[in-house]
């Protein structure tokens, strides 16, 4: 595995751990939905402290999925979307390269099942 594929392939580790919770899931969709929002307007729209908030911000910046920039006295946050489309590209990649394996698989079970056929005649 070259230095880069391993950076990407933990980039896509870490987006995948942060969106496992759905609460963090949640928070993306209120802040893709609101362009940026404080940890306190978003712990509003959820059943959760804004300390718990806080928290899943956190994770979800380390992971590269959001940003938190200081406006005078509040942290807004907003979407970082280059994480994400890296992980969408990784799964397009996955599902291409299933793809296909099973196209072969089927390849080589219609050969075999041509071959099994007894000749017409």
């Amino acid at each position: 595995m070259t230095q880069e594929h391993s950076a990407a392939a933990e980039g896509v580790d870490g987006v995948l751990a942060a969106l496992a919770d759905p609460t963090r899931r949640h928070l993306l969709d209120l802040l893709s939905a609101q362009g940026e929002a404080t940890a306190t307007t978003l712990a509003a729209q959820l059943p959760v402290s804004r300390q718990a908030v806080v928290k899943h911000l956190a994770a979800l910046d380390a992971a590269g999925l959001v940003t938190g920039g200081r406006v005078g006295r509040e942290v807004r946050y907003a979407v970082r979307p280059a994480a994400l489309d890296a992980t969408a590209r990784w799964m397009a990649a996955l599902a291409a390269d299933w793809d296909r394996r099973l196209a072969r698989i089927k390849r080589v079970a219609e050969a075999a099942e041509r071959e099994a056929r007894p000749p017409r005649g």
